[in-house]
Order: structure tokens, then C-alpha cells, then sequence
């Protein structure tokens, strides 16, 4: 064997693990900010007299910033580089956070919400790319489904600290930690992140800079089956907290305690779905499995909730794992379609279509539970995975995982 291509293959091994750590942990931060916010909702809802649509739209401000700028952060990212999105934006977050902490006035934290999403939505491309650029396809399920693991991790984190900061010192201290854990991840990314190789854009092949939306219905078909999908997930992280304080009487420590329980198993199932897609050599078709069952699941805990049952709180538990397990395959999908001249752009778009449907999903089931209680909210939530399935793309063994990025270094 060449004695070149081995060390290149060594030295390439530990570098692309820890950009996967430093990928997850800025996706992380920007997550405790971004789904954060929604573990205020009690305080705003007992404290500052808001109605549950109301303090669910205070809470999907980081959502809707996120909507203005993920394209446009996935442009920037396709152009000059993961490393730079990184870092900046979640210096940006740290910023926006503070700004909303010191804020007194409901309006004004509104608006830093508002900016510190728009901020934050740099961290959904940036991290994305560099995992699908460092690792080959067969180690690429396992590894997005890993990155994707931020997410409920940050939630997890946030349900962890948030209530209770908010419970005991109000809602502008417990705004202070996400500003903390952002402005850490800006440091440590700037040091540490390396941009994975690719090819200058005038020595790539044509292939590789057409836009691979034209001619394929299979990238806007992924698009349309996240958003179905993200309405039961979004519905289940923004209100079981609510849900277990006001209808089930937990306190907000044993309730938030859950909630980071139910987050660390979503990653849990987010990894797992992963290694799955490795296997069977597709990331399409397991998400037409998660898909029924997240309507299973959805049903289940409308029906437990109506009864009144005890069960109800494992029915949550599942849902929360299983309604989230999707997320890191289409992501990966789309990356490997869009290829490494796209990949920011369809990325970003793909977040664009899942942020708008989190940030409209909460006033607007906030306002049904107002209206008709938690079990007829559940049962509709049941409803969008049901029609996501049709919808979700065939695909052939064959015609899965495909390079996204150009590897260096191996043999």
C-alpha cells in the first residue's frame, strides 16, 4: 500500500470526527437558543399575563428569523465557507440573546428574538456541509444522523436550565444562557473548524454546478414531506412542558427533567435512523417508515390524553423520539442530491420550509389547544405524517447514497 495515501487516510480520519464534534456543538448552542425560547411560555403565560397563542408567538420569533435568512446564509456558505458562517453567526446569536436579556419591553425582546434567529439560521447549513463534505457515504448516514442529534440535545439543554432560571430570577436570566453557550461555540469554531476539500468552481464538472432542481421533482418532494413531518415535531417540543405543568401538575423542574429525557432519546433515535439508512442503502425509504410511525404514535397520545391515562406521559415519550427520527435523513438526502456547489443553497432551503412551518405551527396549535384541549390538537397533528407517506420519493438501492463532496485522502 502507498505509504502516502495511508497517512493521508490517518490524518484524515481524526480531522473529520472532530469537525463533526465542533459541527454539532455549534448546531447545539444555536438549538438551546433557537427552541429555547419556547421553555419562556409558562413564565410569559403565569407572569406577564400572555395567552398561550400569544406567548407561542413570542416564542417562534427565533423560527421566523431563521425563515429571512437560512438561503441566504446557505449562498454565503457555498461561497466562502463553513468556517466563517460558523463563527460568525453564532457570535451574532451570542449577541441577539444578550440584547433580549437586558430588553424590558415584550416588543423589543421580541424583535432581538427576532435577530438572533437570523443569526442562528447559519449554523443549520454550515454544519450540514461540513459533515457531508468530510465523510464518505457509507459512514454519512451515521454521521449526519449524529450532527442531527444537536437538535434535541439543545432542547434537551435548554428544558434542563431554562424553566428553572426563568422560574426563580425571570425570563431576561434565563435568556443570559443561551447567550453564554453561543458566544462559546463562536470562539471555539473559529479556532478549530477547517473547511473540507473541494474542487474550485472552474475545475468542476458541469454536473456539479447545474441546478439540481431542474428536471427532478425528488429535491421539492423531500421539502414538502419535512414540513408535513416537522408539524407533530414542533407541536410536541414547544407544548409538552406547558402540557405537563398545567394538565398533568408537574412542577417545572420534574417536567423540564422529561423533557430532557425525551430529548436525549430523539437523539438517540436520530442516530439510529442513520446507521438504519446506511444499511439499506437508502435515505428515502426509512423515512416513509418514521412517517406512519409518527402518526401512530400522534394517535396514540390523543387518545391516552382524552382517557386521561396515566399512559399518556410514555405516549409523549415516544412521540418525542419518534417524531424527530426523520430529520437527519432528509438532510442528508438533500446534501448528497444538491451536491457541494448546491448543497448551501438547498439546505437552506429545506430549513426555510421546515422554520416557516415551526414558526407558524405554534400560535396556531396554541390556539387550538385554547380552544379544544390537548387531545383534539394531537389527533390533528396525527394527520400530516399520514400525508407525508404517499409523497416521500422512491428510490432503488442503486440510486441512494451518492458522493455529495470530493473526498481527499483515501485510497
Amino acid at each position: 500500500m502507498d505509504h502516502g495515501v495511508m497517512t493521508g487516510e490517518l490524518t484524515r480520519t481524526p480531522r473529520r470526527w472532530w469537525m463533526l464534534a465542533l459541527g454539532l456543538f455549534a448546531t447545539l448552542c444555536a438549538n438551546v437558543f433557537i427552541n429555547g425560547v419556547a421553555f419562556l411560555i409558562p413564565t410569559l403565560h403565569t407572569d406577564r399575563g400572555l395567552d398561550l397563542a400569544r406567548a407561542g408567538l413570542v416564542s417562534a420569533m427565533p423560527a421566523f428569523g431563521m425563515v429571512l435568512t437560512l438561503i441566504a446564509w446557505g449562498y454565503i456558505v457555498d461561497r466562502l465557507g463553513e468556517r466563517l458562517v460558523l463563527s460568525l453567526g453564532s457570535g451574532l446569536t451570542a449577541v441577539a440573546a444578550l440584547a433580549a436579556a437586558l430588553s424590558q419591553s415584550l416588543v423589543a425582546v421580541s424583535v432581538f428574538l427576532l435577530l438572533g434567529g437570523m443569526a442562528a439560521a447559519s449554523s443549520n447549513s454550515a454544519s450540514g456541509r461540513l459533515v457531508v463534505g468530510w465523510f464518505e457515504p457509507r459512514q454519512r448516514g451515521l454521521a449526519m444522523g449524529i450532527r442531527q442529534t444537536a437538535q434535541p440535545l439543545g432542547v434537551g439543554l435548554g428544558a434542563l436550565v431554562i424553566p428553572r432560571l426563568a422560574e426563580n430570577h425571570g425570563a431576561g436570566m434565563a435568556l443570559m444562557f443561551p447567550a453564554g453557550v453561543c458566544a462559546a461555540a463562536a470562539v471555539i469554531c473559529a479556532v478549530g473548524v477547517q473547511d473540507p476539500p473541494r474542487p474550485p468552481r472552474a475545475e468542476a464538472p458541469p454536473e456539479q454546478l447545474a441546478n439540481p432542481y431542474r428536471g427532478s421533482s425528488t429535491l421539492v418532494r423531500i421539502h414538502v414531506v419535512s414540513v408535513l413531518l416537522v408539524v407533530p415535531q414542533c407541536v410536541v417540543w414547544t407544548f409538552t412542558l406547558v402540557w405537563l405543568m398545567t394538565a398533568n401538575g408537574w412542577t417545572a423542574g420534574s417536567a423540564g427533567a422529561l423533557v430532557t429525557v425525551a430529548q436525549v432519546l430523539g437523539a438517540l433515535g436520530r442516530v439510529g435512523a442513520g446507521v438504519w439508512s446506511d444499511r439499506v442503502g437508502s435515505r428515502l425509504r426509512p423515512i416513509r417508515v418514521i412517517a406512519a410511525a409518527a402518526a401512530a404514535a400522534m394517535l396514540a397520545l390523543a387518545l391516552t390524553d382524552a382517557a386521561d391515562w396515566s399512559w399518556s406521559v410514555v405516549a409523549m415519550l415516544v412521540a418525542s423520539v419518534v417524531t424527530v427520527s426523520d430529520n437527519g435523513l432528509a438532510f442528508t438526502a438533500i446534501a448528497e442530491r444538491a451536491g457541494p456547489f448546491w448543497s448551501g443553497r438547498a439546505l437552506g432551503a429545506q430549513n426555510t420550509s421546515q422554520l416557516l412551518t415551526a414558526g407558524l405551527t405554534p400560535p396556531i396549535f396554541g390556539a387550538l389547544i385554547g380552544a379544544a384541549g390537548f387531545p383534539v390538537a394531537f389527533a390533528v397533528c396525527a394527520l400530516f405524517p399520514v400525508l407525508a407517506i404517499p409523497l416521500v420519493p422512491t428510490e432503488t438501492r442503486s440510486a441512494a447514497p451518492q458522493s455529495a463532496e470530493p473526498q481527499s485522502g483515501g485510497p
